[in-house]
């Protein structure tokens, strides 16, 4: 994978890419040169998952669901090879054993001194704002012993609006904070309020980065309710 990523990332993908956007990156000093690390991003659009590794010296693996891996068809293909080429690793979303098999996953790779990627608010949010991130990247970082960085991602829902397939040339930009230090946390993996406290000071970080409108209100909940005609926009108290 590593030799498949490389060639994605500075010969096939990221020479067009980085020469037609031009995304601009801040703080990348604060993304460390060396050893695990979580890079813990809002999520925008699609193509958050090609601009983060693009500005990024050190290669960046990726959790996705598996569905990416086993469609059908020349589109099927053409959308694993790109997955495989990014390093993205498949995993079954949903409870119980398949959220546990992502995250002994996401620790293999923390332990193997790799960056991981990971969108906290789970799914890409629908309106633009930060929505509250799920526990599973705490426990994570304190079960490995790694840092979260804080990232934002900026301007990538105006570049690539839902329902586009190609970005637009627009400024795109990736913002990256201090790292959230977790050495008071350490064996607190399972200590639930912990792992609320954890993820509530990284989507606090991120939300600072990106200037967004937090609400506190599961992502992926809030979409199921609109596809099914349900609340209008939640308020940021909810």
């Amino acid at each position: 994978m590593s030799a498949y990523y490389t060639l994605f990332k500075h010969v096939l993908i990221g020479p067009p890419l980085k020469g037609y956007y031009r995304p601009w990156v801040e703080g990348e000093d604060n993304v460390p040169a060396t050893g695990g690390a979580i890079l813990a991003s809002n999520h925008l659009a699609v193509s958050d998952s090609f601009f983060l590794p693009l500005v990024i010296k050190r290669k960046v693996v990726f959790l996705g669901k598996s569905e990416y891996f086993t469609a059908k068809g020349i589109k099927g293909y053409a959308t694993r090879s790109f997955m495989e080429g990014v390093g993205t690793i498949p995993v079954h979303r949903g409870g119980g054993r398949a959220s546990e098999a992502a995250l002994r996953t996401g620790l293999q790779v923390l332990q193997s001194g790799e960056l991981l990627g990971i969108y906290p608010e789970g799914t890409r949010s629908p309106d633009g704002r930060l929505y509250r991130g799920k526990t599973g990247l705490a426990r994570m970082a304190i079960e490995a012993g790694v840092p979260i960085i804080p990232v934002a991602m900026i301007g990538t829902d105006v570049a690539q609006p839902i329902g586009k397939t190609v970005p637009k040339r627009t400024d795109i930009g990736v913002r990256i904070g201090p790292a959230v230090r977790l050495d008071a946390y350490a064996g607190r993996q399972d200590d639930r309020d912990a792992l609320r406290e954890v993820t509530d000071s990284v989507m606090s970080a991120i939300q600072e980065l990106s200037g967004q409108e937090y609400v506190d209100r599961d992502s992926a909940q809030y979409k199921r309710e609109l596809e099914r005609g349900g609340p209008s926009r939640p308020s940021p108290a909810e």
